[in-house]
């Protein structure tokens, strides 16, 4: 009777402790999701990070499917995209979702770094938040460009020579680095294995990443297009916001599909589909397009170490902003000579995308160094313009 008794007041406490668990989940997720207090005066401009972090999902579940199909093998590794396109099952939808999910996520990422830099996202004590954004972006980078590889066609291969190679500028440690990610004196098969690995892991680390930043977000609460504080005007995210995103999702859907069901070649190179060949070399090798303007910056430094230096600071120098940026305004609502500057910058980074796809040539080569000198002038001139508008404003 007396085992009986504690038998059952085990059972009772483990349902007492399996029910507050579950409470405490449940209360996790409406606090974050449902009830969470939002500023009503958000824009769609905001939906774009539940856009990036629906094309995460995407390109995760794509690619472990593209997984189960793919050899990652020189000799076989064109082969089996080939065969994935015409003998796997809607193998065709598998791959060109994808890559071109791929430009998607970019697309939609650009964009929110946009609004971020527009209405002043990234200054305190949003700080942390705008830091694990670049992190973010940088292993978005890096898994993109291994992803590039594995087709293992003739822009894949000359690509990853090119990219790789860079390293080598790097005094006493560059041979060494790019012999580690070669795996040899050469991109051959250990290349490639390397590549696929690191592409299939990095996006559960852009994931975990992913949901440190959204921690970070709900600790200080999203910014707004004024850049004041509203915490006396905010409402629960559902259901208001929750049909903006839904909105946002259907739009983006229906943007996404016309490109993989009509132009799913339209973003990528048609040397990607001829097999890689190490003794012949492309006319012009260029990377995916959303790297177009890094890729610009680098060619625009005459001297190797300079470009690669230059290529990387460009990236660093968005981790800055919130120590450089010492205003108090943050939106650029209040801020008309930022506001310039600002459209100025876009206007900049459009022309070094479209510098970067162009033969190394005058006039080009000199336009691309006007614009590499105006892409790091924003970033330089953000202290003054905070301190010209501040004295303006009093």
């Amino acid at each position: 009777m007396l085992v009986l008794m504690v038998h059952t007041k085990v059972k009772e406490n483990k349902k007492v402790k399996s029910m507050k668990r579950k409470q405490t989940l449940v209360g996790i997720l409406n606090n974050h999701i449902v009830d969470y207090p939002t500023p009503g005066n958000l824009s769609y401009f905001w939906s774009f990070g539940s856009l990036a972090g629906l094309c995460l999902v995407m390109q995760i579940i794509t690619g472990i499917l593209l997984a189960m199909h793919y050899t990652p093998h020189v000799d076989l590794a064109f082969a089996s995209t080939e065969h994935i396109m015409r003998d796997v099952n809607n193998g065709w939808l598998l791959r060109y979702g994808h890559a071109n999910g791929a430009s998607m996520f970019f697309i939609i990422v650009y964009v929110h770094i946009a609004r971020g830099l527009y209405y002043g996202s990234y200054m305190k004590p949003r700080h942390h938040l705008w830091g694990s954004g670049v992190l973010i972006f940088f292993l978005m980078m890096a898994t993109g460009f291994m992803g590039y590889v594995l087709p293992w066609g003739q822009m894949s291969f000359w690509g990853v020579t090119v990219i790789t190679n860079l390293f080598s500028a790097i005094p006493v440690v560059g041979p060494a680095i790019v012999e580690w990610l070669w795996g040899g004196f050469s991109v051959d098969n250990p290349t490639l294995n390397r590549f696929f690995s690191l592409h299939y892991l990095l996006p559960f680390i852009i994931a975990a990443v992913a949901g440190l930043h959204l921690v970070l977000l709900h600790q200080h609460g999203s910014n707004n297009p004024l850049g004041i504080d509203s915490s006396s005007y905010k409402i629960s995210f559902y259901p208001y916001f929750y049909v903006k995103d839904l909105f946002s999702f259907l739009c983006f859907i229906l943007f996404f599909s016309v490109f993989v069901y009509y132009y799913p070649n339209v973003l990528g190179h048609p040397d990607n589909y001829i097999q890689a060949d190490p003794l012949k070399t492309p006319p012009h090798v260029v990377p995916e397009w959303y790297y177009l303007p890094f890729y610009a910056i680098l060619r625009s430094i005459p001297d190797k170490l300079g470009g690669v230096v230059a290529m990387g600071g460009a990236v660093a120098m968005l981790a800055t902003l919130p120590y450089v940026n010492t205003g108090e305004i943050r939106s650029s609502v209040f801020r008309p000579i930022y506001r310039i500057l600002f459209w100025i910058f876009v206007v900049n980074v459009l022309s070094l995308t479209v510098i970067g796809q162009i033969p190394v040539k005058e006039p080009f080569v000199t336009i691309g160094q006007v614009c590499t000198l105006l892409y790091f002038g924003y970033f330089l001139s953000l202290p003054l313009i905070a301190k010209l508008e501040s004295h303006l404003n009093k």
